[in-house]
């Protein structure tokens, strides 16, 4: 079976629509509004240009049903994931963690988790890249990188108190 195929256009002034037909030769069509709201089309089987039933979702709506049609992780902090098992996620440091305060390099993330930070964001600045003597504060929300595993460690041991 052929990788299914995804078509896109553009919708001046509204959005995107995505294209999809199924192998069962369904057709379905989502509508990427400019809002932030999308419309779920999907059309009859006995004419694939007659809509049967159309849905309109906000934004945090579609969110939840991606993460439904996406069963692998259900977070609202994960930010991507790769065919090769590589997840890219957010990750709070709480006011009460025990790293509050505490240099980067002492939580050994790389090394007990294998997974890698890449930035850190500090209320509206990124910083890319923190070295082992970046000072954590609470409130830091860390971009983490690799595998399920890994991350949910890293996690873990940012949790601890």
């Amino acid at each position: 079976m052929s990788a299914p195929r995804l078509k896109a256009t553009p919708l001046p002034g509204i959005g995107v629509q995505y294209d999809l037909v199924t192998r069962e030769h369904r057709h379905l069509s989502v509508v990427a509004h400019r809002d932030g709201t999308r419309t779920v089309n999907m059309y009859r089987a006995d004419d694939p240009d007659s809509c049967a039933h159309s849905l309109r979702l906000a934004g945090a709506e579609a969110g939840a049903l991606i993460d439904a049609l996406k069963p692998s992780h259900h977070s609202a902090s994960l930010l991507y994931t790769t065919d090769l098992g590589l997840v890219a996620e957010r990750i709070e440091v709480a006011a009460t963690s025990r790293w509050n305060g505490r240099l980067l390099g002492e939580t050994c993330m790389r090394t007990e988790t294998g997974a890698s930070i890449v930035a850190v964001l500090r209320r509206a600045e990124a910083i890319p890249s923190p070295a082992p003597d970046f000072r954590l504060v609470g409130g830091d929300t860390l971009i983490v990188i690799g595998t399920r595993e890994g991350v949910d460690a890293a996690a873990t041991i940012l949790g601890q108190e």
